[in-house]
């Protein structure tokens, strides 16, 4: 028989959480106490905030159902490293819309991952090779968590720093956000040697360590981290406008756009759209992602872009013909 009440609820707190109805009688069984014992423990959990349903009958039944907000989860040691490994293999090569977030799940688990599940943890990352594409540079989970810790904490970063010179140095900074381009992760962080806000490409961080000194955060210059990325890589290459006419609302085209390419205006013209916007880094990039968005479309400019579309056309047509 358990006797430790808050061992006894996680205990039923981790039965109830797999996606069936326990019957009251299994339950006392289960954890070796009466049924009555089981009541008075749904009750706490209630008080918890933890949305038990029961069900009438003889021998009535209990599950945890979605309610307002979700409750703390209990999980096992295979759940944990399973989670562990998902997020850690995600981590280099981000879903759309869930960066940020996946990020700081991940360094909240590892935060309380007994050892012994971080070395089994870190063994089968280890032992396996994801197959990926995208150019954007790899990135060890353990240097985004340990950023994404520090932003969380509002904790001073020290680590050492590759210039894209190759050029190193030593950097003290208040980190603000993380913030993932789709083909890169960027740290948003008030520079203490400089004295002025920077961004900080990730796969150029090694040593990160979160000195334990707090700080107050600072307001970041308008427009958000976000737009302080977009800001900084747009002055640190060309940029050129472009205008592209789809057979699509600008609703499906704005939806299916990688977040890379930024703000753009919309317009409907004719059975389709036109979408400007203005973007840096290599035109023939641009082209490919036009061609992958599945829809026709025609591009008004600028003339660069219109030749890559043809040229690329025109080799996949080479590529796809018959013999």
């Amino acid at each position: 028989m358990t006797t430790d009440t808050p061992a006894r609820l996680l205990q039923l707190l981790s039965l109830l959480q797999t996606p069936r109805e326990w019957p009251g009688g299994e339950l006392a069984e289960r954890l070796r106490v009466s049924r009555r014992t089981v009541r008075r423990d749904i009750d706490r959990l209630r008080e918890l905030g933890y949305p038990v349903q029961a069900t009438m009958g003889a021998d009535g039944g209990y599950r945890l159902v979605a309610g307002k907000a979700m409750p703390p989860l209990v999980l096992d040691d295979e759940e944990a490293v399973a989670i562990a490994v998902g997020l850690r293999a995600g981590a280099g090569h981000a879903v759309a819309g869930v960066e940020e977030a996946s990020v700081r799940a991940l360094a909240k688990l590892e935060q309380v991952l007994p050892a012994r599940l971080r070395r089994r943890v870190t063994t089968l990352q280890a032992a396996t090779t994801p197959l990926t594409g995208g150019d954007g540079a790899r990135i060890a989970p353990e240097t985004l968590t340990a950023i994404a810790s520090a932003v969380a904490g509002t904790e001073r970063l020290r680590f050492a720093y590759s210039a894209r010179d190759g050029a190193g140095s030593r950097r003290v900074v208040e980190p603000y956000r993380l913030v993932s381009t789709g083909q890169r992760w960027y740290l948003v962080a008030y520079d203490l040697d400089r004295g002025d806000w920077r961004t900080f490409r990730v796969d150029r961080v090694s040593e990160p360590f979160a000195t334990g000194a707090r700080f107050a955060p600072r307001e970041l210059p308008e427009g958000g981290a976000a737009e302080f990325v977009r800001e900084a890589l747009s002055g640190r290459r060309d940029t050129y406008g472009f205008s592209v006419v789809f057979a699509g609302s600008v609703e499906e085209v704005t939806a299916r756009l990688p977040g890379w390419v930024g703000k753009v205006a919309g317009e409907a013209v004719g059975g389709g759209c036109r979408v400007r916007g203005v973007i840096g880094g290599p035109v023939e990039w641009l082209a490919v992602h036009l061609a992958l968005l599945g829809m026709e479309f025609r591009v008004e400019g600028p003339e660069e872009l219109g030749r890559c579309v043809r040229e690329l056309g025109a080799r996949l047509g080479r590529a796809g013909a018959e013999e």
